[in-house]
């Protein structure tokens, strides 16, 4: 193998950003900057050279041989429950934290780790998403006691570049919140660098329905009345009177200094159509977050989407995980029962659906374009029927057009216009999709659903 450079992996559009290679050869030779599309990738410092080896933590690169089964064999040995879309796992439930359910955008349960995590001393410090100057980015965080102000989903841009250039000077222990590409990243760090599965002993993973561009929060900013500045955004507002769904998006209006917010089934699907989402995210096989010590999620299934207070989904892959649920349960902070495989699997069944079953069908788009395709696992690939091919079609088309048309214009009263006659039609063709789905059904023909395990 020839071995693969990181602006190789940026300029395919296969970066997240999650910062982790920057320093990984020896020395920092990147920093992390926003690109033109709002996302936040590693830029080449001056007079610095760039190797091979600063990618072998990238979980894009297509030379790295450890995928995420691998990985999960080396940091939870000795788990035998094994499902081929759950990955390894000790137990899966549904619930929520009696505490923190409130002031969290879902069920609480992170909150709940996080508390615990610090409490008990497990850790000295948690590394995540927390408000900054009006935004957010990665921080430490080290005070039990304003555990709530990291209790928010935040659909933004952020990166770990941070942790990891001060991680050698930093005393005590880490726990990282991370999606399912960055806690790849960090797996590969641990597993190039040993000494660090130490030092973060614990990874909360939140299940992730693609990472958005930095326009993304501009565009429903101005959506929401919001001509000019704004801050302090809030993206998953709960109405406990409504449904589950029904969260709002608000922010503040610095010109007014008014709060201003609003629904976002206004916005019709903002996931299932791929707006401003991250070009990597098509080909992240990961659903559930495989390699964090805990998985968390929203219940996006029935009953728990009548609840407006946020329902979780939690699935425990290491035994101290499965510990602090445990003792959760036991102590009667945390409203939990067992759930199994299948429910957990119906809870992100777009997702399912979209990021593994439709991915052989991306990567040969991909191949037919010569362009680089990353280390994918081979028994997650399907053939899927030509009615999903199209929607794929108009998926990756509209996901394209978002981004470039908001760097074009920037303005709602012209990208509107033109974006939701394409999500209407997209919408339709799914409908069509679906459709035809049922009529498999009732002929007794391989659906979707078969692939992915939930018909008998």
């Amino acid at each position: 193998m020839k071995g693969t450079l990181i602006s190789e992996i940026v300029k395919n559009d296969l970066c997240v950003g999650c910062g982790l290679c920057v320093n990984e050869g020896g020395e920092a030779i990147y920093k992390m900057k926003w690109n033109k599309d709002g996302f936040l990738t590693p830029a080449l410092l001056e007079n610095k050279i760039e190797t091979t080896e600063y990618a072998r933590v990238c979980p894009f690169n297509p030379e790295n041989g450890l995928d995420e089964d691998q990985l999960a064999v080396e940091f939870f040995p000795g788990e035998t429950k094994f499902h081929p879309r759950i990955g390894t796992y000790i137990d899966t439930y549904v619930g929520f934290s009696k505490e923190f359910r409130e002031t969290s955008s879902s069920g609480g349960i992170a909150t709940y780790i996080f508390k615990e995590l610090l409490s008990l001393k497990i850790v000295d410090h948690l590394f995540v998403v927390k408000e900054f100057h009006g935004s957010y980015k990665y921080q430490l965080f080290s005070n039990v006691d304003d555990i709530i102000k990291i209790s928010k989903t935040r659909y933004l841009p952020v990166t770990l570049e941070e942790l990891f250039l001060l991680i050698d000077s930093l005393k005590g222990k880490i726990a990282v919140s991370a999606v399912a590409c960055f806690a790849k990243a960090i797996r590969l760090k641990q597993y190039h660098h040993p000494e660090l599965k130490d030092k973060i002993p614990f990874i909360v993973g939140i299940i992730c329905g693609g990472l958005k561009s930095k326009a993304y929060t501009d565009f429903l900013a101005q959506n929401a009345g919001i001509e000019h500045r704004y801050n302090n955004q809030e993206y998953r507002i709960k109405d406990p009177n409504d449904l589950a769904l029904a969260y709002s998006f608000g922010a503040y209006d610095l010109e007014t200094e008014d709060f201003k917010q609003m629904k976002m089934k206004k916005m019709g699907d903002m996931w299932g159509s791929g707006l401003f989402k991250s070009q990597a995210c098509d080909f992240c096989n990961d659903v559930l977050t495989e390699l964090a010590d805990i998985s968390l999620g929203d219940a996006w299934l029935q009953p728990f989407v009548r609840d407006g207070n946020g329902t979780n989904i939690v699935i425990t892959r290491s035994k101290l995980a499965e510990k602090l649920i445990s003792n959760g349960v036991k102590e009667g902070v945390l409203e939990l029962e067992q759930l199994e495989e299948t429910k957990i699997i119906q809870s992100q069944i777009g997702s399912f659906s979209h990021r593994q079953l439709a991915l052989q069908y991306r990567i040969n788009k991909r191949k037919k374009r010569d362009l680089m395709i990353p280390n994918i696992r081979q028994r997650l690939l399907e053939n899927i029927p030509t009615e999903f091919q199209i929607v794929q079609n108009y998926r990756a088309d509209i996901r394209k057009q978002s981004i470039q048309l908001w760097s074009q214009l920037k303005d709602t009263r012209y990208y509107n216009p033109i974006l939701q006659p394409k999500q209407a039609k997209l919408k339709k063709i799914t409908k069509l999709y679906h459709k035809i789905q049922r009529i498999r059904k009732m002929l007794h023909l391989r659906t979707m659903s078969f692939l992915i395990g939930r018909d008998s």
